[in-house]
């Protein structure tokens, strides 16, 4: 997919570290099903199934992806007990921020597969 801008190229990166930043995820544990599901839109979005969301909003969950891929930032993470508060407070941040569109594209999500579970959402997510 061509990339017309910076935020692209962010939405891109997002997309090929997806399992990288999943792995990440787990040290964020009170925001990961959520962030799963930001992942997902943002997977789903940069493959074209999903392009009912304001790029506003996918700029800004990519985004704050990116910065919990980083291992230098504000706070680093190699700092145990605090090096992850940056990560969950940007992270927090955005999912606040996006939530509308989150819950759209959990219910666009949930027509694509019929019914689901938290488990299959979760199942779906982690692609």
């Amino acid at each position: 997919m061509p990339s017309g801008n910076h935020h692209d190229n962010d939405i891109a990166k997002v997309s090929q570290r997806a399992a990288e930043i999943e792995s990440k995820l787990p040290r964020l544990r009170q925001f990961v099903e959520k962030a799963r599901i930001l992942l997902a839109m943002v997977k789903d979005y940069w493959t074209g199934r999903y392009r009912e969301v304001p790029y506003w909003a996918i700029s800004a969950g990519a985004l704050a992806l990116l910065y919990v891929l980083n291992p230098a930032d504000v706070i680093p993470d190699i700092l145990i007990g605090i090096g992850y508060l940056d990560d969950a407070t940007v992270v927090a941040f955005c999912l606040k921020l996006i939530e509308r569109e989150l819950e759209r594209y959990q219910q666009w999500q949930a027509k694509q597969t019929g019914p689901t579970t938290a488990a299959a959402l979760k199942k779906t997510a982690a692609r």
